[in-house]
């Protein structure tokens, strides 16, 4: 595997260091893939990151260590060294091809590694509350956690899914009562209010660009005007008639309204292939006494106060300006103090990482939670946040502004319906998550190679199309020919070095928690590909360049295929496009 090379020029730098004088303790030098073919195959700036302890210029840093540098010919076939110190190592080719031979028999597994082996990961993600469908922005962090959480199953960590979310509180209260002022309209436009009972309507102004609208005179201010509110709403008078007019209370709407917006959650979640192991809900905090434990603890530290009926959470003794409410003077908990039991208590479950998938409106406050949980003595190192930035949906250029009232591709379905899942799953990772991301509408429903998506499908479509010809011609494809040593055009070899890249930079982007590494990679190799296909023919030469090549092909859709998989993208075998003869 290609480790294996890594790790052999790994272990030579450091045994060459160790015969200079002033290398810091610990120092371990980096090894990485250069920026052009032409500088090799992996490259090491150690000796400019040395220059200044060894007090010497990189250039003269970079020969001595060459020098010193004790390499297996097997695997390395050549280093140098470039201004201004770089040293560059070039594969040897009998490594090249075994790394491929590897490819080819690890097959669908291809690419995964034990490096998560016996360790457990927790990934929240999405934890929308049910007062609605899911919108755009909740797409990315979808798209987000379960990559994430691919990629460390494919490096073989142990992951749970969680969803996160809260049926109590304001919100579910303000979703209530405007199910029930629906309901009260409903129940007037069908004749079923009760003798005597008056049904009145006011006009909503909420400004910012919105026109007023007609609403039931008992709508809330801050309601939710959605349609799926009208739809629940009939849904209970289809079930109950006018008898919930008897009741004050709220929770039968608060209930329909929550089993309805969660069907509609998880049918969306589907549609893009997402699965959640658990869902967690805040409402158990409050109904197991975790929140008023919390509480306690934090009096017991000295760092909560009370001041204007409110509580409060002392963080300016905690390196932020400003100390944190943590219950409102009306008794009401803001959302941190459920955070902090919550988190404590997936802590307390054993996970050795949680990760945590928020929006970049929470930049500022989940910097909160960590620090209550280092005054509860709770291990906060294992808690990983990636705050992703959020989305601008376009179309011809211009931005399509997200409206409710115009149902401008606000939900998570409308976009999914309109560009397929495939292509939201891949635009939503196709950057970093730090980014802001522009959605080009236009782009992700086009049919050609620009379109990323399809570039990557039709790759590995156009593979299994020329192993299909090869088998009608009788061309052996189902295993490995006995010498790949006849690949030796540039175009071969420099797809060999592309896939063979495949485990570790997988391995490194599940490090990171990048899945953008991913896309960025899976594109070269289609690159790759692509001139090896036009450089190099296959069926139409003599038997053993064209089974090595028909080798490469396969090896080079296994990597397509396993890669699209990571990503949670299907590869299919064919596509509507007129494929050219091998």
């Amino acid at each position: 595997m290609v480790m294996t090379v890594e790790v052999a020029v790994q272990e030579a730098l450091e045994a060459a260091l160790k015969t200079f004088d002033g290398v810091p303790a610990g120092f371990v030098p980096e090894l990485e893939k250069p920026r052009a073919a032409r500088f090799g195959d992996l490259s090491s700036n150690c000796a400019l990151k040395l220059a200044r302890h060894l007090r010497r210029p990189p250039l003269a840093i970079a020969q001595a260590l060459v020098a010193e540098l004790v390499l297996d010919p097997l695997l390395v076939d050549s280093c140098e060294v470039v201004r201004p110190g770089f040293i560059n190592f070039r594969f040897a080719r009998g490594h090249l091809y075994q790394a491929l031979a590897d490819c080819l028999d690890a097959g669908p597994c291809y690419g995964r590694s034990t490096e998560g082996r016996d360790r457990t990961v927790l990934v929240e993600f999405v934890s929308a509350n049910p007062t609605g469908p899911l919108t755009v922005g909740h797409g990315r962090n979808a798209v987000l956690g379960d990559t994430i959480a691919n990629m460390l199953e494919w490096t073989g960590y142990t992951v749970a899914r969680e969803y996160y979310y809260n049926d109590a509180g304001r919100q579910m209260r303000v979703l209530g009562a405007s199910v029930r002022a629906r309901y009260e309209q409903m129940l007037f436009q069908k004749g079923l209010l009760p003798p005597g009972m008056q049904y009145a309507t006011k006009l909503l102004d909420r400004g910012s660009g919105e026109e007023p609208r007609l609403v039931p005179a008992s709508f809330p201010d801050d309601g939710y005007l959605g349609a799926y509110i009208a739809e629940v709403a009939l849904r209970l008078v289809d079930k109950w008639g006018a008898r919930l007019l008897r009741t004050p209370d709220l929770r039968p709407f608060i209930d329909e309204a929550e089993t309805l917006i969660f069907a509609s959650i998880r049918r969306t979640l589907k549609r893009l292939g997402i699965r959640m192991d658990t869902f967690f809900n805040e409402r158990s905090l409050y109904d197991n006494g975790a929140l008023e434990e919390v509480l306690g603890l934090l009096e017991e530290s000295g760092y909560l106060y009370r001041k204007e009926g409110a509580t409060w959470l002392r963080t300016s003794a905690l390196d932020k300006d400003q100390d944190t409410v943590l219950v409102k003077s009306s008794g009401e908990p803001t959302y941190r103090l459920p955070d902090i039991a919550y988190h404590r208590d997936k802590v307390a479950r054993g996970y050795d990482a949680c990760i945590d998938i928020f929006g970049a409106d929470h930049i500022a406050t989940y910097p909160d939670i960590l620090r209550a949980l280092r005054v509860l003595n709770v291990d906060a190192d294992r808690i990983e946040v990636i705050i992703y930035q959020f989305v601008t949906l376009t179309r011809a250029g211009q931005e399509i502004k997200m409206s409710t009232r115009r149902a401008t591709f606000v939900t998570l379905d409308a976009l999914i319906q309109e560009v397929g899942p495939d292509v939201t799953r891949f635009f939503f990772v196709m950057r970093s998550a730090g980014r802001h991301l522009e959605f080009d509408l236009d782009l992700a429903k086009e049919a050609s190679d620009k379109n990323p998506v399809f570039y990557l499908q039709y790759a590995h479509a156009r593979i299994c199309s020329i192993v299909a010809k090869a088998r009608g011609v009788g061309l052996v494809t189902g295993s490995r020919p006995s010498s790949l040593a006849l690949l030796s055009h540039p175009a071969e070899l420099a797809l060999i070095r592309s896939l063979v890249r495949f485990p570790k930079v997988l391995l490194k982007a599940a490090q990171a928690r990048e899945p953008h590494r991913l896309t960025v990679y899976l594109r070269s190799v289609a690159e790759a590909f692509s001139r090896f296909y036009h450089e190099c023919r296959i069926i139409k030469e003599p038997s053993p360049i064209a089974g090595a090549r028909m080798a490469l092909a396969i090896a080079t859709r296994t990597v397509l295929a396993n890669g699209l998989s990571v990503l949670g993208i299907s590869a299919p075998e064919r596509m509507d496009r007129r494929d050219e003869t091998p």
